[in-house]
Formats: C-alpha cells, structure tokens, sequence
C-alpha cells in the first residue's frame, strides 16, 4: 500500500517553533516532490511549501515565506518542514503530498499521495 505518514505535530506558543516530517510506505519518497499542505476550520486547503525531487527547487507561499524551510533527508527518506516565528494563524491540520515534479506546486490535485494530517495549533 501506498501511504505518507506526517509527524511533529503539536500545540506552542506564539512565536515558538515545529519541526514536521513526512515519510512514504510502499514507495520511495526521493523520487516525487513532496508538497506541504493545511487547512483551518471553515478554510479551503491551501498550499504551503513543495520541494522537487529533480532539482531540489522549492516553492514557499507568501505567508510562510521567511519562517518556513522544507528540506529532503534522502538518507532517511523524509521531508521535513520546519517552522518558526510560529503565529495562531498557522494553526490548522498540517498534510504532506506526493506526486510529480512541475505544474502548480501549491494545487492539491497535482498530488496523488497524501497523508492523514498532524494538527499544528499555535496559542497563548
């Protein structure tokens, strides 16, 4: 079976920081990009980060951008997202996604793999 499994979730304080990671079951994750998605309550999902697996290239949205790093471990077989500067507005369930370099990085239905979501809630 083809599956991503996200971990790292969690609650923090504003301003304090995460780290999430992705890894694959059934298939090698070094060979997709691999896209960071989330999605608050009442909110369509969104994209956040994606890096691809030719070249390494990655894509941030404008709302992480600074705060946010992807990185691929190929030697553990995992993408990683680390998180900092942390705000409420980060809270949501946070997703990984695997599919095919190129296209739109930040539209889900680039993906065909996906995991089951960490909740990431940021709060004082």
């Amino acid at each position: 079976q083809l599956q991503l499994v996200e971990s790292g979730g969690g609650s923090v304080q504003p301003g304090g920081s995460l780290r999430l990671s992705c890894a694959a079951s059934g298939f090698t994750l070094e060979y997709y990009a691999v896209g960071w998605f989330r999605q608050a309550p009442g909110k369509e999902r969104e994209g956040v980060s994606c890096i691809y697996s030719s070249d390494g290239s990655t894509y941030y949205a404008d709302s992480v951008k600074g705060r946010f790093t992807i990185s691929r471990d190929n030697a553990k077989g995992t993408v990683s997202l680390q998180m900092n500067s942390l705000s409420p507005e980060d809270t949501a369930v946070y997703y990984c996604a695997a599919g095919l370099d190129g296209g739109s990085w930040f539209a889900s239905y680039e993906y065909d793999y996906w995991g089951q979501g960490t909740q990431v809630t940021v709060s004082s």
